[in-house]
């Protein structure tokens, strides 16, 4: 009878689905935040990291932000929130610069790093599936990543998304 109730109570969990396209600092933020949320929540939660959010498994990340083209960008500087010109981003150093100071914004507010992120999402039982394909074709390796995702492709996702209650594409 036991057995039942807990095949009852697995069957009642919500479960949540993530597919992680983007690798930049400011794109990392998101998938990490939802999944660590929503797993403290009791979620299920799987990850599928395809293209360039793959490198979000790296063993070392060096994350940059992505100004260029984003108008939303605007870092609070002199008492006021300045935003960032469309060209400047193409002047060598400025995304360096943007990354460093948006870095340093977030430490100073106390806001976890990526790294931090990614611990606690595998702490807390987040699946993460590293997509075979973006393996394959930017010649990645497992080697290059931490402990603990899966390999899968296209028909993995699916079968995750298609039992889940929410499914996200960031």
């Amino acid at each position: 009878m036991a057995a039942e109730g807990n095949a009852a109570t697995q069957s009642n969990q919500k479960s949540m689905c993530i597919i992680v396209t983007k690798g930049s600092l400011d794109w990392a933020y998101p998938p990490f935040i939802l999944s660590t949320t929503a797993a403290a929540m009791g979620f299920n939660v799987t990850m599928f990291f395809t293209f360039y959010g793959l490198p979000l498994l790296f063993k070392k990340l060096d994350l940059q932000v992505t100004p260029l083209g984003n108008p939303a960008m605007k870092m609070p500087m002199m008492g006021m929130h300045m935003g960032m010109p469309n060209l400047a981003p193409v002047i060598p150093g400025v995304d360096a610069a943007c990354s460093k100071m948006m870095k340093n914004l977030m430490k100073k507010k106390g806001v976890a790093s990526i790294e931090d992120l990614r611990e606690a999402a595998v702490d807390s039982d987040v699946r993460m599936i590293a997509c075979q394909m973006t393996l394959d074709l930017f010649e990645y390796s497992l080697d290059d990543m931490i402990e603990g995702p899966e390999l899968g492709g296209a028909a993995t996702y699916v079968e995750a998304a298609a039992k889940s209650d929410i499914n996200l594409f960031i």
